[in-house]
């Protein structure tokens, strides 16, 4: 019965992705009225207030199993872009046996280890499966309410959240005493319009979203961080790649260059952390910025990056809202921590860094309540994590962003993305990378349409 699933929709605070979460729920309920079923349940992860974590699900298990572990069979996740036939649902759901113990979802897997995932299932990556989100994937309730059982005794022990499906996989997993993923063929991440959407209970809207005009090349400023000894060697790529597309552009270094040129901002390099680098330019943007740019990016200086296609998602921001976005990460959620946004440069507990987005009320609400580093090496993107959390301004998260090369996320992964960032030049051509994945074509210029991309392999 439709009543006996919970759905479970993975939104957002911000008023854009807020608004898709509710017209996603007001799609199920009007499909449930249109069969004459009894309405199911629909939650969304920003309304359930109680956990900071609330987004990396595992936290909400006892809740679930509280609340729905004795009438409801199946808890369904998904994103705000998933499309959900929900007759089809019922079905597929319907294979399945509900007393036992499922993980069901579309598998992905890694093609090599990946720092993403700590190199995990190094001999053999291949054979550890994870869901992809955007196909939605789904929990029985018997599981549900042994997961309750294990988190009550076991708390979370990971300090930081990076890739949120493989995690919950790995936990679930509990090193081969769990279930696996079981691969469900109609958890479909093909296009609304596809020849395949007949035989899938969900669908993907895999666009780069434009609600308006794109914003003007002068509303978007950025910073490059860098500093002397890759002067030589990263800062030429930007050049060659995506520098044409910005407007206002500034690099920020610990050595002044005229021939770049850098500004020197006083600070000196760090080998990670740049809290001092990354407030000094938050500094310098309020004192010597206009205060009509209303957005500052902040990137590293091999943070490949489309300027273009970041223009158009910016779009759909109301620059009156506080928005903080890019790449979500999580630092000891399961025990009252909070979300941050991954940005900087280097490396920090295996955590890549590439960069973030600020409205300029930001910078106003940071230094009047006295936000700083507590040193110079700090991680920058934690402490401004840390600040914005203790001010209740909400993270918001892109998957268009990523914060390593396109060969460490899964090709299945990609191919619902118009990506707009990868990170890091290591063992790869980065001007080439930039060209296959990143450039604007002609078609994408004039129209702003979706596009198909000939992406060979790198």
């Amino acid at each position: 019965e439709l009543k006996e699933i919970v759905f479970v929709i993975q939104s957002q605070s911000n008023s854009f992705h807020s608004k898709r979460a509710e017209d996603l729920k007001r799609d199920i309920l009007k499909q449930a009225a249109d069969l004459g079923k009894e309405l199911p349940i629909v939650l969304l992860i920003h309304e359930i207030n109680r956990h900071e974590g609330a987004w990396t699900i595992l936290p909400l298990m006892r809740d679930f199993s509280i609340a729905y572990g004795r009438n409801s069979s199946w808890i369904f996740f998904c994103e705000e872009d998933t499309r959900i036939q929900v007759v089809k649902l019922l079905e597929t759901l319907g294979r399945f046996d509900a007393s036992k113990e499922w993980f069901l979802g579309k598998a992905l897997y890694d093609e090599e280890s990946t720092i993403i995932h700590h190199y995990a299932f190094a001999e053999n990556p291949t054979v550890f499966k994870f869901p992809d989100f955007a196909a939605g994937w789904a929990l029985s309730i018997p599981l549900v309410n042994k997961l309750a059982v294990k988190l009550k005794s076991e708390p979370l022990k990971s300090d930081f959240t990076i890739d949120l499906k493989h995690e919950i996989a790995l936990y679930i997993w509990q090193k081969g005493d769990g279930p696996h993923l079981t691969p469900v063929p109609e958890f479909c991440t093909d296009d609304v319009n596809s020849y395949k959407v007949d035989q899938c209970a969900t669908t993907f809207s895999n666009f780069l979203p434009l609600c308006k005009d794109p914003v003007k090349k002068e509303d978007v400023f950025v910073a490059v961080k860098t500093c002397r000894k890759f002067h030589g060697d990263r800062i030429p790529v930007v050049k060659q790649t995506w520098e044409r597309e910005a407007a206002l552009i500034e690099y920020y270094s610990d050595y002044a260059d005229s021939s770049i040129p850098t500004i020197d901002l006083g600070v000196p390099n760090t080998e990670r952390g740049h809290c001092g680098k990354t407030f000094a330019i938050l500094e310098r943007f309020l004192n010597h910025s206009s205060s009509r740019t209303p957005w500052l990016v902040i990137v590293d200086d091999d943070t490949l990056i489309s300027i273009f296609r970041l223009r158009k998602l910016l779009s759909c921001y109301d620059p009156n809202e506080p928005v903080f976005l890019g790449e979500r990460y999580g630092y000891g959620l399961g025990t009252g921590g909070y979300s941050y946004i991954t940005g900087g440069g280097g490396t920090y507990c295996v955590i890549l860094f590439f960069f973030f987005f600020f409205f300029f009320f930001f910078y106003q609400t940071v230094f009047q309540n006295k936000c700083r580093c507590y040193s110079m090496d700090a991680p920058d993107d934690m402490v401004l994590g840390m600040c914005f959390s203790g001010l209740g301004i909400p993270i918001t998260h892109s998957p268009l962003f990523h914060q390593a090369r396109p060969m460490d996320y899964p090709k299945d992964y990609l191919s619902h993305q118009i990506p707009i960032s990868f990170h890091k030049h290591w063992n790869i051509d980065p001007v080439k990378v930039y060209f296959t994945w990143l450039a604007p074509n002609t078609e994408e210029v004039l129209n702003g349409k979706k596009v198909g991309y000939n992406r060979e392999d790198l």
